[in-house]
């Protein structure tokens, strides 16, 4: 049997160099089609979060007619002005745009090509608990890019555009600040969405127990309930139908912590079975 050569610390930057080297192919990849196809997508994409006929609406607007106040949830008219105040602004916001799909389309093969780094340097058993990573967090990724963009980003539009300190102000949106703005919301969500994961690393490093989540759930809650005032409309459907999935998020991460501190527990029991044979 051939014996594994082991690798330096340079052979390993060399072979990380090429991963990442991967992984912005992909990007930029992804990147250029979402560049060639820039007018569809703002027209059909980015744009469509400011249409009253967009699903998030109707949805509300069913919800509305079901609870008997389809005056408050349904909307007939957003009145958002978008400008482009600076003579490089569209162009700029159209390879920010183009940038910030390639890497979201790109994502699960980013962290295949990572994951495919670390791999070797885990131990059997590490690399059993650790199978269906790459689709975990790429899973997570996406429900969260959906829910920032069908959810938190029309309610965003709608808040932001109808709010006025005076008549005297009108809303004219620039370009720039539209675009990212949608960009932080898409984007934070898909990374909000990762706490399970990095509760299942922080339970798995000793860091972080699910007797914590439990202790710490209140506080927990006023914050989530903070982020959905801050987030959306000032009315309690809103607010409930965007806090409800972040507190679903934080329970199911007290059941992952809680998976993960039982696996544990009863490989310690084995392993002292074992030893006392």
């Amino acid at each position: 049997m051939a014996v594994e050569k082991e690798m330096t610390f340079l052979d390993h930057l060399e072979e990380l160099r090429w991963h990442i080297i991967r992984s912005l192919l992909a990007v930029v990849v992804f990147t250029i089609v979402a560049f060639i196809y820039g007018r569809w997508i703002f027209t059909n994409i980015v744009f469509a979060v400011t249409q009253p006929d967009f699903i998030f609406f109707d949805w509300m607007c069913s919800l509305g007619n079901l609870v008997g106040t389809p005056e408050t949830l349904c909307i007939d008219e957003i009145p958002v002005k978008i400008q482009s105040r600076q003579m490089t602004g569209q162009f700029t916001m159209h390879i920010a745009s183009s940038l910030f799909i390639g890497f979201t389309m790109s994502f699960p093969y980013i962290v295949w090509e990572f994951w495919r780094f670390i791999k070797p340097g885990l131990l059997s058993k590490e690399k059993r608990f650790s199978q269906g990573a790459v689709f975990s967090i790429s899973f997570l990724f996406f429900t969260g890019v959906s829910f920032g963009y069908f959810i938190m980003s029309p309610l965003a539009v709608y808040f932001l555009s109808t709010y006025s300190l005076s008549d005297v102000i009108a809303n004219e949106f620039d370009i720039t600040s539209y675009v990212s703005t949608i960009i932080t919301l898409v984007f934070g969500s898909g990374l909000l969405f990762q706490l399970p994961v990095v509760v299942y690393f922080l339970t798995k490093i000793g860091m972080l127990t699910p007797a914590f989540m439990r202790q710490y759930r209140r506080h927990a809650i006023v914050i989530i309930l903070i982020i959905a005032a801050i987030i959306t409309p000032p009315d309690p459907f809103s607010q409930t139908l965007i806090g409800i999935p972040l507190y679903l998020l934080y329970e199911f991460s007290i059941l992952i912590s809680a998976i993960v501190i039982k696996r544990q527990a009863k490989r310690e029991r084995e392993e002292q079975s074992k030893n006392a044979l």
